[in-house]
């Protein structure tokens, strides 16, 4: 874990990798503050780089979007689990072998790019089968993909997200997708490319020659995980997928170095954002931890959360009891505004 030397958090980083949607974007709509954070990360001379598991886009598709949405981008800062397995496939095959796509068109495009031939049923005799996130996906190629793995084509998946986030709530993802046809095949995918493999965050820091980088992201299964394998700090944002309960919940591979409400918080001192690792934990285990209006007061495999405050803070002060043995169903409210708060967080200790 990286030692604050700047008096911002993102100060102490030469790389910050975005994820998409969830972080920048939900579906077609700017983040508030998203543009902002590129801008003035641009500014202080801190490179970028785009990292996404969604396989629907092309990078410079997914550049002219972002553009569009006023944050700055360029297709050479933005990476995708559909141009990195292409890239696979294409170190696997040889020119023309027909792959079944099961996907969008920007899927497609990606395996014709690397000389492959996309295809879409048995029939072709395809080497293998490439399956990522298409709105379009349905039962018929579907069908197709599980004969052909049957008949002993390598099965390669963009990405396992089980979801994607929505301004009406998560959409069945990827991972939805795949579990269909590991469900018909009884067996999982060859490989998994996308997020958390740590293979789109390496390329982007490679890219970059970045020492120093930062992952941020919004889901703890794909782009924290994928972080922690990769050997980087990472942000945790609340404003997609994964929430305040699925932190105090996670386990050590899915933690990351700092969680906040948004982007902003890159802009703020680091010791603002800051969660428990491995060296710090245990001095914070004794009676009571408070900071910023809270209090928790562990009592063995139990604790109380009282007060009010910053959502953030009282989250920060409950992972450093529940990553050190306290059930998230033990923690207890001890005053109306704790019990609002873990109320909204869907906790049952706020009952």
């Amino acid at each position: 874990m990286t030692k604050s030397v700047s008096d911002h958090l993102a100060g102490d980083y030469d790389l910050v990798i975005f994820d998409l949607d969830g972080v920048v974007f939900l579906i077609d709509k700017p983040i508030p503050g998203a543009a902002e954070a590129v801008e003035r990360l641009r500014s202080g001379g801190t490179s970028i780089a785009y990292a996404t598991n969604n396989a629907s886009r092309r990078a410079g598709d997914v550049a002219a979007l972002l553009t569009g949405m006023g944050v700055s981008a360029e297709p050479a800062e933005v990476l995708t689990s559909a141009g990195a397995s292409a890239a696979l496939l294409a170190e696997r095959f040889p020119a023309g072998a027909p792959i079944l796509v099961v996907g969008a068109e920007a899927l497609r495009a990606e395996v014709r790019d690397v000389g492959l031939t996309p295809v879409g049923s048995l029939e072709d005799g395809p080497v293998a089968v490439l399956q990522g996130y298409g709105p379009d996906v349905g039962w018929k190629v579907l069908a197709e993909a599980a004969l052909a793995v049957r008949a002993g084509a390598t099965w390669i998946a963009t990405n396992t997200d089980r979801t994607l986030p929505s301004p009406r709530g998560p959409l069945p993802g990827n991972g939805s997708l795949v579990a269909v046809l590991r469900t018909a095949l009884d067996r999982d995918p060859d490989v998994v490319v996308g997020k958390p493999q740590p293979a789109l965050f390496r390329t982007a820091a490679t890219q970059a020659r970045a020492r120093r980088p930062l992952a941020i992201g919004d889901r703890l299964d794909t782009d924290i995980q994928g972080a922690v394998t990769a050997g980087m700090d990472s942000l945790l944002v609340l404003t997609g997928v994964s929430g305040p309960a699925d932190l105090l919940a996670a386990p050590e591979d899915r933690r990351p170095t700092f969680v906040a409400a948004d982007l902003s918080a890159l802009f703020r001192p680091a010791s603002g954002s800051r969660l428990p690792g491995p060296a710090g934990a245990a001095s914070d285990e004794a009676d009571g931890v408070g900071a910023e209006g809270w209090r928790v007061t562990r009592d063995g495999d139990r604790a109380v959360l009282d007060g009010s405050g910053d959502p953030v803070e009282a989250l920060r002060l409950l992972c450093v009891v529940t990553w050190t043995g306290v059930p998230v169903e033990a923690i207890t409210a001890g005053s109306g505004g704790a019990r609002e708060l873990l109320r909204s967080w869907g906790l049952p200790g706020s009952h």
